[in-house]
């Protein structure tokens, strides 16, 4: 039975539709969820038996976007979808980070969440539909599920907030944020803005809670239609005298271990505690699992009291203290840009690399089809980072998902491609890991940045900062720049990275009801003034970008050229920017508006590959007359290069002499004296050496000469009347009338002829009557 639920989201255009017993029937779950002409199908699915080697949820989420979705063929060879893209990725994170948490507490069973985009129209993106249709799909299935939760992007373009607007309206807003909440709380935000004020934030989350209410209703009447009866998994226990006894023994033992600073030793200190609890009580195989997870549940209740009664946190910092910093610019030679960025024993070494426009990233967006990226920052946290003896795998999506926050940080404060049009890569290398990786990579990248000479907007430094809130009833805590211990402590977590001005990327995490606008705006004040703090530390160390790169980082200069003649400049096929960079070393890119821009590393010569440009706009006059180089010689024609780039063609019949085939009179290499005759739709000069060469003195309509003939056609005979100039005597002229001038004429004869008339190259055309 299929059934069809609607909901009006917030101030969006059209409604979202959410639909279920029609497709994918033998999951758990399934809906498709449309807004226009978008739709995306999700499905849930339930393993029967429980996963028993993990302590957690084993949820995975997989998002995929079909090309025929939106009416396009794969690129690539193979023409078919591969492995996730990073968009994929992406949206798979905020499909999972707002329904994980509301799974119970000890079900362990697998759970498998697939959305599949169905249609993709030119409004409406498919990554918030997805996070309902996740909702909606395990809200109706037997999958216990403490929801239902919705999806929704929020826009500030002008003075308004947008629910869902599309993708025409995005282009012009300040701020854009994903967002997931119940009927009453938030809970997972995702995005970013051009320096946006902490208020700014604050109202559009709770414009956002408020635009998903009619979403919510619309899952809860599907479940009153449709909905199966919830699963009841054996939940985790202990033995009452074994959770009694963890309590007792180890409390004691676990605030001691808190009190040690250093990461690897507590976590040594800690693991030993538990290892002694189950070896003392003689834990049986078979409740040990038990044991660990209530004794992770302790360390935390434990970890969480002690900030909440005493303000210290478990390396002996106050809520709102900052680790020590320490920064080092430009601490390795050979990269264009590099820092390393220390935060207690978090630590990045972050590189910025400078490079042409034919090095951008080549994505393919529903949006916008194939488009050009001129801005990537990539993150990798190798396991040494942690202390872990384990080899570098591929990047997971963790790393691309700390990439793409990080890189959402800094791209507003990119300066403008057309003033500066290098593409740039930013690669964040994490070498030590205790808390917040993900905001020392955007500190790091802001220092890299002006190390290599990017002029960033108005000089402006970009910091990040993790924060922690912790809430029992009334009372509530705010930690600043969080430990690793601490990620999953509080009760909401969240990363919040900007400028002095204003926040530029910001993820949350919030597991709790209650949370509202007051404590939302006071937990981005205490995240603002870490910032501001961390960003005294970094214009300490590097106050601007670099007025002088160093010697390794290419530079560019600019060119304004007549914006027809541009495409002389690129070549056949590219043919002459490669020549330019093959005698130069001097990488030239023609943008937009005749705007030239020659990028020159160490080793090119700037000077010679200016004037080599400059020459190929040259302009050329017609009617003037040039020496120039024959290049290459076809039957047709010669071509001649006056200067370097300026190439024309003097064809066959455009010649003094006229001849079958320029090859036999001309080679390569051949030094040449031509008139330009006219210019081409490129601009290319045609030539002509008519006039110009042996030439004598003007002949005259009706003037007789002698001549001799050189050559015999059917149609006619040619007559040289003077070293090097001939006209032709046409068989319509001749006196004695003919079919062919071959059965009156042969090679050598000399005859009188009359100049009947003179063509538009100067050339005679004879008549025999004399």
């Amino acid at each position: 039975m299929s059934v069809e639920e609607r909901a009006k989201i917030g101030n969006s255009e059209e409604p979202v539709i959410i639909e279920t017993g029609k497709y994918a029937k033998l999951t758990d779950g399934s809906v498709v969820v449309k807004q226009g002409g978008t739709a995306v199908l999700v499905t849930a699915v339930m393993s029967d038996e429980k996963n028993t080697e993990v302590d957690f949820t084993p949820l995975a989420v997989d998002y995929r976007e079909r090309a025929s979705a939106y009416g396009k063929i794969p690129g690539g060879f193979t023409k078919r979808e591969g492995k996730p893209t990073d968009r994929e990725i992406l949206v798979a994170r905020v499909i999972d980070r707002p329904i994980r948490p509301l799974f119970p507490e000890g079900f362990f069973h697998d759970v498998i969440i697939t959305a599949l985009t169905l249609s993709a129209d030119d409004k409406y993106d498919p990554d918030v539909l997805a996070i309902t249709g996740a909702s909606a799909a395990l809200h109706i299935s037997r999958i216990p599920f403490e929801g239902p939760i919705a999806g929704v992007r929020v826009c500030k373009i002008g003075d308004e907030f947008y629910a869902n607007p599309t993708y025409e309206q995005r282009k012009e807003a300040e701020l854009d944020i994903v967002m997931a909440g119940t009927k009453d709380a938030i809970v997972m935000v995702e995005g970013g803005g051009k320096e946006i004020p902490e208020e700014v934030l604050a109202d559009a989350l709770f414009f956002g809670l408020s635009a998903i209410k009619d979403v919510i209703e619309a899952q809860e009447r599907l479940r009153q239609k449709v909905g199966k009866p919830k699963f009841e998994f054996e939940k985790l226990q202990l033995p009452e005298e074994i959770q009694k006894a963890l309590e007792e023994e180890c409390t004691p033992k676990i605030l001691e271990a808190f009190k040690i600073p250093d990461k690897k030793e507590r976590y040594a200190t800690l693991d030993k505690i538990l290892e002694e609890f189950i070896e003392v009580h003689q834990i049986p195989e078979e409740l040990q699992f038990a044991v660990k997870f209530f004794y992770k549940k302790l360390e935390s209740r434990l970890m969480r009291e002690k900030i909440l009664k005493e303000g210290i946190r478990i390396d002996g910092r106050k809520p709102d203290e900052i680790r020590p910093i320490w920064i080092e610019i430009h601490p390795f030679e050979r990269p264009h840009g590099n820092a390393i960025f220390t935060r207690g024993q978090t630590q990045a070494y972050v590189t910025a690399t400078l490079g042409t426009p034919d090095e951008a990233m080549i994505v393919e967006t529903i949006a916008e089809g194939e488009v050009f990226k001129r801005f990537m920052l990539h993150y990798s946290m190798p396991p040494f980072s942690v202390g872990e003896a384990k080899p570098w795998g591929p990047p997971r999506r963790r790393e691309i998902g700390h990439g793409a926050l990080a890189e959402r940080a800094i791209e507003p404060l990119l300066p403008p491609e057309e003033e500066y049009p290098f593409i740039i890569r930013v690669v964040s290398d994490i070498l030590e890991s205790n808390g917040s990786t993900s905001m020392a990579t955007v500190c790091g990248a802001s220092l890299a940045l002006f190390d290599a000479g990017v002029p960033m907007r108005d000089n402006k430094h970009v910091a990040g900062i993790a924060m922690g809130l912790i809430k029992e009833g009334e009372r509530y805590v705010i930690l600043s720049d969080i430990l690793g211990d601490e990620d999953h402590l509080g009760d909401m977590d969240f990363k919040v990275a900007g400028t002095r001005d204003g926040i530029t990327s910001v993820q949350m995490d919030i597991k709790v009801k209650g949370i509202t606008k007051e404590i939302m705006l006071d937990a981005l004040m205490q995240a603002k003034r870490g910032r501001l703090h961390i960003l005294e530390k970094m214009y300490e160390a590097i106050p601007e970008p670099r007025k002088e790169a160093n010697p390794y980082t290419p530079v560019v200069e600019v060119l304004q050229v007549p914006e027809e003649k541009a495409p002389l400049i690129i070549g056949p096929g590219g043919s002459t920017v490669k020549n330019i960079y093959d005698e130069t070393g001097v990488k030239v890119w023609v943008g937009e508006g005749g705007r030239v821009y020659l990028f020159v590393y160490p080793g090119g010569d700037l000077q010679k590959a200016r004037k080599m440009v400059e020459d190929i706009v040259r302009e050329v006059e017609v009617g003037a007359v040039y020496e120039g180089t024959i290049t290459r010689v076809e039957p047709y024609g010669v071509f001649v290069e006056l200067w370097p780039g300026k190439i024309g063609l003097l064809h066959v019949s455009k010649m003094a002499e006229p001849v079958r085939s320029a090859t036999e009179k001309y080679k390569v290499g051949d030094q040449i004296k031509v008139k330009v005759l006219d210019l081409d739709e490129l601009g290319r000069p045609r030539f002509t050496t008519v006039g110009l060469e042996g030439e004598t003195q003007a002949l005259k309509v009706g003037q007789v000469v002698e001549g001799k003939v050189v050559r015999v056609e059917p149609y006619g005979a040619f007559i040289e009347y003077a070293p090097g100039r001939t006209g032709l005597l046409h068989v319509s002229r001749m006196k004695e009338r003919v079919r062919d001038a071959r059965q009156k004429f042969k090679v050598g004869d000399r005859l009188k002829v009359k100049v009947a008339e003179i063509d538009e190259q100067g050339r005679p055309k004879f008549s025999d009557d004399v």
